[in-house]
């Protein structure tokens, strides 16, 4: 568990499952507002893509400008055990680390990337649309520190989101091939996105 989680007092304030659509799997992911103000997103996600089960757990810190500040990604990938952490240093780099150890240079600037996000799940989209609170019309970069599946490397992910209305967002990741119009709820969190998860009931 990550530090923050374990020394601030915690209310959970959201709980969301998705489903995949490209290939079998769920994520049901809890966000948690911290008495300083800040949030926690706890989840888990269970699926079979690139011909490995998974079962990956993650929790993410941000502050209350809903920037990031530090993330954790345990569990299985295939046969590999994951346990990494991940940290904005004091130097304005993402530093990771195995096992608790947080300290090799991901190459990744934490300044010019302030949100973490995770290939594999929706719930970190969350993250970027919070920050920005973009009005209707706006439009913004927004380069995320991005954990890649299924090599699990940390790397930066140029990505661009508009405000179409009071619910959807056009959101393009030139750099993977992804270009699509994503529904999101009050909270900021993806309902629909498209080709890859829908949001069911929670």
């Amino acid at each position: 568990m990550l530090p923050s989680a374990q020394t601030v007092t915690t209310t959970r304030h959201h709980t969301f499952f998705w489903r995949r659509l490209y290939s079998p799997g769920s994520d049901v992911c809890r966000v948690y507002r911290r008495a300083d103000g800040g949030w926690d997103l706890r989840g888990t996600a269970v699926f079979h893509d690139e011909g490995l089960a998974c079962d990956l757990g993650y929790e993410v810190t941000v502050d209350a400008r809903w920037v990031t500040q530090a993330a954790h990604v345990r569990g299985h990938c295939g046969e590999r055990a994951v346990d990494l952490h991940f940290r904005a240093g004091t130097d304005g780099r993402w530093r990771v680390g195995q096992g608790g150890e947080v300290g090799a240079d991901s190459g990744v600037l934490a300044a010019s990337c302030p949100d973490f996000d995770l290939n594999f799940s929706p719930a970190t989209n969350m993250i970027a649309i919070r920050r920005m609170a973009l009005q209707v019309g706006q439009q913004a970069q927004a380069p995320a520190a991005w954990l890649s599946f299924p090599d699990l490397r940390l790397q930066e992910l140029p990505q661009v989101y508009r405000r179409l209305d009071a619910v959807r967002y056009q959101y393009d990741a030139p750099t993977v091939g992804y270009s699509g119009v994503l529904e999101v709820c009050e909270h900021g969190a993806v309902v629909h996105y498209p080709e890859l998860f829908a949001r069911s009931a929670s």
